[in-house]
């Protein structure tokens, strides 16, 4: 198989359908909460187009990445999170999830941020695959954290330093 060719970009309003079908197709109870149901709108007031980067694997939205400052606090500014990663059906397994980090650390570092910060459940074993090879390292873990059906979940913090 042939690696596609990735494109990282800004996102854009118009990326809405495309986004909104990867996020419902993308979260399982391995992955997410079952709680917050189907998604039926991707950008809203707390989560706008700006606050995400696209990837395009030949020429089709293929992922994204949601990146966020964790708190609103002064003394935790250097610090950008991840709130949250998904990569098309299709598109997994191509290096789109490798691209999406690399380039979130681009923008972190032009913003100024020091640290990329995450978390992650413990049953998401793929994304923490993937963190770890990119360089995050945990940092912590919040054991039994979750109850998602019927069963207990830890909540494992990452990072990654960009210095």
């Amino acid at each position: 198989m042939t690696q596609p060719d990735i494109v990282v970009r800004d996102a854009r309003a118009e990326d809405e359908p495309e986004l909104l079908t990867i996020d419902q197709k993308a979260w399982t109870p391995a992955s997410g909460f079952p709680s917050l149901g189907t998604p039926t709108a991707f950008f809203d007031d707390d989560n706008p187009p700006d606050c995400h980067l696209v990837a395009e694997a030949d020429g089709a939205v293929a992922g994204y990445i949601r990146l966020k400052p964790v708190t609103r606090l002064a003394e935790n500014r250097h610090v950008l999170g991840v709130f949250g990663l998904a990569v098309a059906e299709a598109a997994r397994g191509r290096g789109v999830g490798g691209a999406l980090l690399d380039a979130a650390e681009r923008r972190a570092r032009a913003k100024g941020h020091r640290k990329l910060s995450l978390r992650v459940l413990g049953t998401n074993t793929g994304a923490v695959r993937l963190y770890e090879r990119h360089g995050y390292l945990r940092e912590g873990l919040l054991v039994r954290e979750f109850v998602i059906e019927d069963r207990y979940v830890d909540d494992l913090l990452m990072g990654k330093w960009l210095d």
